[in-house]
């Protein structure tokens, strides 16, 4: 049995990565922090499709809740690893940083920025053992091009990429590749409060993107024919720069 853990797992992009990995042949650990209705959902629609799937609760951005949690699966799991690691969860928290607040600064450096750290770190040693696995960190074009209003947030994305980039240089040598997939407009939870009209026009394709396209790039980084990838940062953005 193959395992990936999706982080934020349970909803928009991270449930759609976590069916396309069940699908694929993963035993997928569904993290969430809230909503554990959607995370049931997530659950029920991947066992419903023939696929085996588990609930994970615990905070990425508390070091010891994701210590603890990651732990005692591995301690109930002796004889396997987590050989898949997305990290998707992050949050908005939107405002111009003349008038940004230190609590949404923080909130969304800590979820996008340090929980990448909390949870690849927890899971980074199996992967050396084994010599192999695959680190997908959901980023955004936030943090190559920058949005106004989005500091915080163009921060925390930028500094996942710049992360992303030297660890894998660090582990290439044990066979595990790490790479930065970075959506653009998505349709999806978090950009339901956008003037999609408004935002089509800026697209060279015209639409706004589809969770299910992002969880087929993870898939493909996932697999097998993406094993010479890695420290590449795929913007998925319909032509947008």
């Amino acid at each position: 049995m193959k395992y990936a853990l999706v982080t934020g797992g349970n909803r928009g992009i991270g449930r759609a990565i976590s069916e396309r990995l069940a699908a694929d042949g993963y035993y997928v650990l569904i993290n969430y922090k809230s909503n554990a209705d959607a995370a049931k959902q997530t659950l029920e629609h991947i066992q419903n499709a023939g696929g085996h799937a588990e609930i994970l609760s615990f905070d990425i951005s508390d070091s010891i809740s994701t210590s603890t949690a990651l732990k005692q699966w591995m301690s109930s799991h002796e004889d396997a690893f987590i050989e898949v690691l997305v990290n998707n969860a992050g949050i908005r928290n939107d405002a111009l940083m003349v008038f940004m607040e230190d609590q949404q600064w923080n909130q969304v450096i800590d979820t996008s920025l340090n929980g990448f750290y909390n949870v690849t770190k927890a899971v980074l040693q199996p992967m050396l053992l084994a010599r192999r696995g695959r680190i997908i960190n959901i980023s955004s074009l936030s943090g190559i091009s920058g949005l106004a209003g989005q500091t915080n947030y163009s921060a925390a994305k930028a500094a996942l990429i710049g992360a992303t980039k030297a660890l894998a240089k660090e582990i290439a040598p044990r066979k595990i590749t790490v790479n930065a997939v970075a959506p653009g407009f998505i349709e999806t939870d978090m950009t339901k409060d956008l003037v999609t009209d408004d935002i089509k026009k800026q697209i060279p394709m015209g639409r706004m993107g589809q969770a299910c396209e992002v969880a087929a790039l993870v898939s493909f980084l996932a697999s097998e024919d993406a094993s010479y990838i890695t420290g590449q940062v795929i913007a998925i953005a319909g032509g947008l720069a």
